[in-house]
């Protein structure tokens, strides 16, 4: 699987965490950056995340910032985009199976490596249930016809 990730300053040590880790899953991983600590903006790598999961190469993304939040939000403007904040293995499963969502955004300040890694590896094993959420999709996807 092809999967983007993508970090601010305070996110770029968890981010590069969960890089390697799916590269040694055997993913390919297109690193969006950020390459380092400086400060830097949110906006701009949840963004470059979202728009390689709509308009390719990326299945999936990954993005990083201090709570998840922010970058969730950038990436959630994409249209295409359901970018989800994870915290643990309960919210990356239910993100998946009941919100396909396609970006799992975590908060380095929130969330522990350790955490962060059986969480990632459950969004990835997780298949959309389909079925009932199909309807709650479909209207998710009208929201953005409507702008």
């Amino acid at each position: 699987m092809q999967i983007a990730v993508a970090s601010d300053h305070a996110g770029f040590t968890l981010k590069q965490a969960l890089a390697d880790h799916l590269r040694d899953l055997g993913h390919v991983v297109t690193d969006l950056g950020t390459d380092g600590e400086e400060p830097v903006d949110y906006p701009d790598f949840g963004a470059a995340v979202g728009r390689a999961v709509t308009a390719g190469p990326a299945d999936l993304g990954v993005c990083v910032c201090g709570t998840g939040i922010g970058i969730s939000i950038a990436a959630n403007k994409i249209p295409g985009v359901r970018a989800a904040v994870v915290h643990d293995v309960s919210s990356a499963h239910l993100a998946r199976a009941h919100n396909d969502a396609n970006v799992a955004c975590f908060g380095a300040r929130l969330t522990g490596g350790t955490t962060a890694l059986d969480a990632l590896d459950t969004f990835l094993a997780t298949s959309f249930e389909a079925g009932r959420h199909l309807r709650r999709i479909a209207k998710i996807d009208r929201l953005e016809e409507d702008e």
